[in-house]
């Protein structure tokens, strides 16, 4: 299982995309593309978990503190890599714990089968076990969107760059690369996110011109889910 210890910060901003262009070139001066990005990006698709009582979309509307969500997540539509994530938020910081799942334990989720588990199952898959026993947690909502991500060990920041941000709620074709999918953005707007532990370096900062920028407090999962029972948006 990957714990990382320490809650980070996370910032998120909402752009339009020719503005994120720019961004994009001055953080490339600055930072390398991160080595997991084969010289450009990759494609993400993460199906989120709620309650019949959409707990979670709630609690990020109210701005609840603590909170936390499950979500299951793969790169490039494989199974190479499938890991389960839990986001906790508390005082304004994330942090991340995630262990990885094998497909046929995915499928049985997505199916609306809770799976068994023994001694040998790891913790957090347990978790989300025993909350699909106890809330009904289920998947809702597949939220997907392209991923250009650079990195700077020094503070250990990581700033991404994400694209066509869309959802689906077919949940059953999440590993299929033709699913369809609806956009949630209006066009031409796009997402930046900034990560970090104790400090961001002041060069990075310039770089970034964030005061330029929309900052967000929503994630992605809740702008995909409040498309879906809303039907639009009010930046």
């Amino acid at each position: 299982m990957e714990l990382h210890k320490k809650y980070r910060n996370e910032h998120k901003y909402v752009s339009p995309g020719c503005l994120l262009a720019v961004q994009q070139a001055r953080v490339a001066s600055v930072m390398r593309l991160d080595r997991f990005a084969n010289g450009g990006g990759y494609s993400i698709r993460s199906v989120y978990f709620d309650d019949l009582y959409d707990t979670c979309y709630f609690e990020n509307e109210d701005g609840t503190d603590p909170r936390e969500k499950f979500r299951i997540r793969i790169y490039n539509c494989s199974d190479k890599r499938i890991s389960l994530e839990l986001k906790q938020k508390e005082r304004g910081m994330c942090r991340k714990i995630s262990c990885p799942i094998p497909r046929t334990v995915c499928e049985q989720i997505l199916g609306g089968i809770i799976p068994a588990f023994n001694g040998d199952t790891p913790y957090l898959l347990k978790k989300l076990i025993m909350q699909m026993h106890m809330r009904a947690l289920k998947p809702v909502v597949i939220v997907a969107y392209e991923r250009v991500p650079f990195v700077y060990e020094q503070g250990n920041v990581r700033v991404t760059f994400d694209r066509n941000l869309r959802s689906s709620d077919k949940i059953e074709r999440f590993f299929d690369g033709n699913a369809p999918f609806r956009p949630v953005l209006p066009v031409g707007t796009d997402m930046m996110e900034v990560k970090f532990d104790g400090f961001l370096p002041d060069f990075i900062n310039e770089a970034l011109q964030t005061s330029a920028l929309q900052w967000t407090s929503f994630s992605k999962y809740y702008l995909c889910r409040k498309y879906r029972m809303r039907g639009g948006y009010d930046f």
